[in-house]
């Protein structure tokens, strides 16, 4: 019997979702992915980090464009050469390939990249999202920038809105609604370790039926 399952987490910006993860992963045993996901795709591809790096959680419609003129300067030693742009979409779709291969090889945790969305047909997935509170995001988010609490705010409503519009964009379903995911949960209730402990738990009795 084939055991390997995936949990996924969609997360607010400045929430601790990033973290909450990161401890889940590690109490499960699972394989980590957030950031990794872009390298992997370059490694995948054979086209630079950068590229993917600019259009991270980015919809083709999105600030800076639907397409990049990503060309030589741009594309890591031994790469194919391109000719033609690269399109939001195009990046997504080798993204989401790179995703489903490391689901079929193994349990694992994703953060963000509509991986909810990607992986909807495997039979063993905990869809997840993690909010807080606006002042603890926002205290969250200055711990870690040297920025004033008005650039943080400014900085996650930005954030949120952008990740909003990738999830809406590539899954036709609602970023942060409840009715999306498995479990919706507020990481400033119980603090992000208990958070992930509440997840470990909850993901258990998931997976097992209970």
């Amino acid at each position: 019997m084939d055991n390997k399952f995936v949990v996924n987490i969609g997360r607010q910006f400045g929430s601790g979702g990033r973290e909450v993860g990161e401890k889940l992963a590690s109490r499960l045993g699972i394989g980590f992915y957030d950031k990794e996901l872009i390298n992997l795709a370059s490694e995948e591809s054979g086209f630079c980090c950068e590229l993917f790096e600019k259009a991270d959680e980015k919809t083709s419609q999105g600030v800076l464009g639907g397409l990049y003129g990503m060309r030589f300067p741009f594309i890591s030693d031994g790469a194919i050469p391109v000719t033609s742009c690269l399109s939001n979409d195009a990046l997504f779709k080798i993204q989401s390939d790179v995703i489903r291969k490391l689901a079929s090889k193994g349990s694992c945790l994703f953060v963000g990249r509509c991986a909810d969305y990607i992986l909807r047909d495997h039979p063993r997935c905990v869809n997840i999202f993690v909010s807080s509170t606006p002042e603890d995001r926002i205290a969250r988010i200055c711990r870690k920038r040297p920025i004033s609490e008005k650039e943080a705010e400014e900085l996650m409503e930005k954030a949120d809105k952008r990740r909003a519009n990738y999830y809406n964009f590539y899954s036709n379903k609602t970023w942060g609604t409840a009715s999306t995911y498995h479990l919706c949960i507020d990481s400033s209730v119980l603090g992000i370790d208990a958070t992930a402990d509440f997840l470990e738990e909850f993901v258990k009795r998931k997976l097992s039926g209970g």
